[in-house]
């Protein structure tokens, strides 16, 4: 096949000579052009009419905005999921600080009852933590979920309610048992002194009027030391009205005394008390005449009279 140009200038042609190779060579390559011209077009169409090239339709405005609707919507899901999260980690600290409170109430128990038992505080020491231990294992245990942790602490929870009620049945057992021994209460609440004033009805020393004397009074010399009755602990320490330095102690059963008019306290709220322990120093703080000390013996929050207790013999 023969192509033939003819220039512009002075009329001059030139003839380019194609065989068959040459001539199918270009015909691939003019074919070529044309399918790439006709892809282009084609992709160019699918763009106008809101394809992307890949063919997945564009995001087109109501699209963008269901997506932002749904992206909102998620949002609020997490906040309120965080939000739940929260109130529970909150009532899990609640519940926590219930239970503390509760086991300090039993430790306080269980020391009580180890000293009233008089047994080896080594052995029952409730004020350090239980000894645990063991092996340790190759493969690392899974941390557990809340609602895992809800369900033991329930458990806990209803484990540390029986413990408390044997507790307190044992404490019972312990205090009936225990009053024939350091529990009992018996003798005079001084070392040295006399009895100045009986329990009941009496004349006032400041009015001279009748009045209900609710303990028996010794007197003695200031300073001297008064004792405690009978074991026990101390609940209250410190300035009454009336009473002046009051000395309350609690010895289980029902049963507590006091010890008012001290001069020096010698004991605090908590301090668990032996039979025969020096507590204060006699005074006359309070509504008094002069150094004696008041003794009360009281059953179930109320007085009864003292004087079978002091004449008891103590054991």
């Amino acid at each position: 096949m023969n192509i033939i140009f003819v220039g512009r200038r002075h009329g001059k042609s030139r003839t380019l000579r194609l065989g068959n190779e040459k001539l199918l060579l270009l015909s691939v390559v003019f074919l070529t052009l044309m399918l790439a011209l006709v892809y282009v077009g084609y992709r160019l169409n699918d763009m106008v009419a809101g394809r992307t090239l890949d063919g997945v339709p564009a995001l087109e405005p109501e699209a963008i905005s269901r997506w932002s609707q749904k992206l909102e919507a998620q949002s609020r899901e997490v906040a309120e999921i965080r939000q739940q999260a929260r109130e529970q980690m909150d009532a899990l600290t609640l519940r926590m600080g219930n239970m503390q409170a509760r086991l300090l109430r039993l430790d306080a128990l269980g020391q009580r009852l180890t000293e009233v038992a008089k047994l080896n505080n080594g052995e029952f020491d409730f004020r350090s933590p239980p000894a645990l231990g063991g092996p340790v294992e190759t493969e690392q245990g899974e941390s557990y979920q809340v609602p895992e942790l809800v369900d033991i602490l329930a458990r806990m929870d209803q484990q540390i309610i029986d413990r408390q009620q044997q507790l307190e049945v044992i404490d019972e057992l312990f205090v009936r048992r225990s009053i024939e021994d350091d529990l009992f209460i018996a003798g005079r609440p001084i070392t040295w002194g006399w009895m100045s004033s009986a329990y009941g009805y009496r004349t006032d020393p400041f009015n001279g009027k009748r009045a209900w004397h609710s303990g028996v009074d010794f007197a003695g010399k200031e300073d001297s030391d008064i004792i405690a009755v009978a074991s026990g602990v101390v609940t209250f320490a410190g300035d009454r009205y009336g009473y002046g330095n009051l000395v309350e102690i609690n010895h289980g059963g029902g049963f507590s005394t006091r010890y008012a008019h001290c001069k020096e306290l010698l004991v605090s709220v908590g301090s668990v008390i032996e039979k025969g322990q020096t507590i204060a120093t006699m005074g006359s703080t309070g509504r008094s005449t002069g150094p004696h000390v008041h003794y009360e013996v009281m059953k179930h929050g109320r007085t009864i009279d003292p004087k079978k207790y002091i004449l008891r013999a103590s054991r």
